[in-house]
């Protein structure tokens, strides 16, 4: 399952529409997995209705299965195969209300298999899964080939990982044995560092998959493209040219059926650790000497490396937290975080954070690198925004207007992916008059796999490119655990900022920025 030449693949005329065989073209670069056995811990759960399998199923329908594929759902709930299949059906009709292909759904549906799982009984690890396993991947062909996939809770990483290698289902006797660890992968330093530990006790870091969904975003895949194909931006990809860059992942939902995690994790653990800081690291990166996983990733974690510890003396100066108050989103009054059900009425826990860091190297001396993400705000964006220096001098008269506005390179990574870049330009009909202007690319609807399709099918391949390494979770924790527990110490009992949902989030954010004479892009 270790990935040659990609290779892009789609259906020849004459076969059947179950009939997962495919033939090479020459128009993009996609590769068919080989034959393999995927087991999902906690398949009653919202994560494999909503996300795994309906990209299974993308995944089925564009021919980019192998034909040797089933999956095995495990959970504690008490259900047979024929009642999973039927919740699954349902799921796969909400993700594709317009898509949906009975026929396809049929032939996808004979590979889903369920099994009652006890996690914390080495028993059924041998019983439900060593000795079933066998017979349907006799069935399927799947020639020994196994993705464990964990959408399980944190707290029972450790139990389930710990039987997996008791049983022997770690071993790579016959095929690759792969284990998927959703985030997060701990919850401070000490805690990732244990985690780290007893997964190598039974699984190579060449069999671990610790996923961040957001690096299978296109924009994000796209970033390294951008930088490194193009003479065009990558000279200027530097602190002579560029005065800040702003990472912004703003959400107007809130805490919704996530509270009991939320309240123990905060903003900081559940996005900065892993989706702020890995576009981070996109972002400032070096090119690696071959677009390969392991090069690619050696590069990023020489950025978190050289990024500045945050200073425990000043943290205000570098960090902004709040909570979300009542208020309006789309014109509809919202309660407040504390107000949520689970939630604590004395909660501490930020739903908001603003943070400045600095990364010191040659590339990047001085050049700050603003980072954002909160609930409950005013708009939904996912972006990174490169602001370059104004022009040194101005030879235009006062009647331009003031300053010119300096030149902005956007990456957005959703709602809509894509990329834009606003210059200066005249006006039309005026002797000297400036107009900004922009050039936009966009990515098509409808394309052919979301993010999880992407991570899904790159496990099954074997390439890494788009998952953590061991010495990144690492590193993203060394850095964030002491501001995390200074934060949450000065917010005991509640004693943190709150900002109205619906708004930008909280005032100090605001003046974060503008102490440097700058502004946040609006949401």
């Amino acid at each position: 399952m270790n990935p040659d030449m990609n290779k892009h693949v789609e259906r020849t005329s004459d076969q059947r529409a179950d009939e997962p065989e495919y033939r090479v073209v020459e128009s993009c670069e996609i590769e068919i997995p080989q034959p393999c056995a995927f087991v999902i811990f906690g398949a009653s759960g919202d994560l494999t209705k909503r996300k795994l399998i309906p990209s299974l199923y993308r995944l089925y329908k564009s021919r980019m299965l192998p034909s040797g594929f089933f999956v095995l759902g495990t959970s504690r709930v008490a259900m047979n195969t024929e009642k999973f299949r039927g919740s699954m059906l349902d799921a796969v009709k909400d993700a594709f209300p317009d898509g949906f292909d009975h026929k396809l759904w049929q032939a996808f549906s004979d590979r889903l298999y369920y099994s009652e799982f006890d996690y914390s009984d080495p028993g059924s690890y041998i019983t439900n899964l060593r000795d079933k396993l066998p017979a349907l991947e006799s069935k399927h062909e799947t020639e020994g080939n196994r993705i464990f996939y964990l959408a399980i809770p944190p707290t029972v990483f450790d139990e389930v990982i710990q039987n997996l290698g008791a049983a022997g289902l770690s071993r790579e006797d016959k095929g690759c044995s792969h284990v998927v660890i959703e985030k997060p992968f701990g919850r401070d330093l000490t805690s990732a560092r244990r985690l780290n530990r007893l997964v190598h006790t039974h699984f190579k870091e060449s069999q671990v998959f610790r996923i961040d969904h957001y690096l299978a975003k296109e924009t994000v895949q796209n970033i390294l493209m951008f930088r490194f194909a193009n003479s065009l931006f990558e000279p200027l990809w530097n602190r002579r040219y560029i005065d800040h860059i702003q990472i912004t992942a703003a959400e107007t939902i809130g805490v919704e059926h996530r509270a009991g995690y939320y309240e123990q994790a905060g903003v900081i653990r559940d996005m900065f650790q892993n989706h702020i800081f890995q576009l981070l690291a996109l972002t400032a990166m070096e090119p690696p000497a071959a677009f390969e996983a392991d090069m690619v990733r050696d590069e990023k974690i020489k950025v978190f490396r050289s990024v500045r510890p945050l200073p425990l003396n000043k943290l205000n100066n570098c960090v902004s937290i709040g909570q979300y108050n009542k208020g309006t989103i789309n014109n509809r009054p919202v309660v407040g975080y504390r107000e949520e059900p689970g939630i604590s009425p004395k909660s501490g826990a930020p739903t908001f954070a603003a943070m400045k860091v600095f990364i010191d190297n040659w590339r990047w001396n001085g050049v700050p690198f603003y980072l954002r993400s909160g609930k409950r705000l005013v708009g939904r964006r996912t972006e990174i925004s490169i602001h370059f220096k104004q022009v040194p001098h101005s030879m235009f008269p006062a009647t331009v207007g003031g300053p010119i506005d300096p030149n902005t390179l956007v990456l957005n990574v959703q709602p809509e992916e894509g990329i834009n870049l606003t210059f200066q330009t005249k006006q039309p009909g005026s002797k000297v008059c400036l107009n900004s202007a922009m050039m936009n690319f966009s990515y098509p609807r409808g394309m052919l796999l979301d993010a999880y399709g992407w991570v899904v099918l790159d496990c099954m391949i074997g390439d890494r490119m788009l998952f953590t390494r061991e010495d990144a979770v690492e590193q993203t924790w060394h850095l964030l655990t002491p501001a995390i527990e200074a934060l949450e110490a000065a917010a005991k009992d509640g004693n943190i900022a709150l900002y109205p949902s619906g708004s930008n989030g909280p005032a100090e954010a605001e003046r974060l920025i503008a102490r440097d004479g700058r502004a946040w892009r609006p949401l």
